[in-house]
């Protein structure tokens, strides 16, 4: 009988680990949602790296926290992609996280990242 009660502590908390996640979005998908005005980017590589280069329209991060709510659309429905530097990244979730703490609902990962959007020849912008 005390097996049960652990069972059911490991379900809980795979459940609570996999709440944290974000569906993952093409680079093609996103460049459409990019065209068609319906997107707002947040990027969390830091300063430098989005000086050197980074998604057109995304916001940096690490200078804008502190007022990501005014950034950010009114809409809470918007489309939210958060991205950092590639498929082994995971600091994208702080900028996810940070849009779903405002109440964004539609928020989604580039797991490609910067590099990946690098080397699929797609713009670039550059402070």
């Amino acid at each position: 009988m005390k097996i049960f009660p652990s069972i059911i502590f490991f379900a809980l908390f795979v459940v609570s680990l996999s709440a944290e996640n974000y569906p993952d979005i093409s680079i093609q998908d996103l460049q459409k949602a990019i065209s068609s005005g319906k997107v707002a980017l947040i990027d969390v590589n830091g300063a430098k790296s989005f000086a050197r280069g980074h998604i057109p329209t995304a916001i940096e991060f690490s200078s804008a926290k502190a007022n990501l709510g005014d950034l950010l659309p009114k809409n809470k429905e918007t489309l939210i992609v958060s991205y950092c530097g590639g498929p082994g990244c995971r600091a994208y979730k702080r900028g996810a996280d940070a849009a779903a703490k405002l109440g964004f609902k539609n928020i989604k990962h580039l797991s490609a990242g910067i590099s990946g959007w690098k080397r699929s020849g797609a713009n670039i912008a550059k402070k």
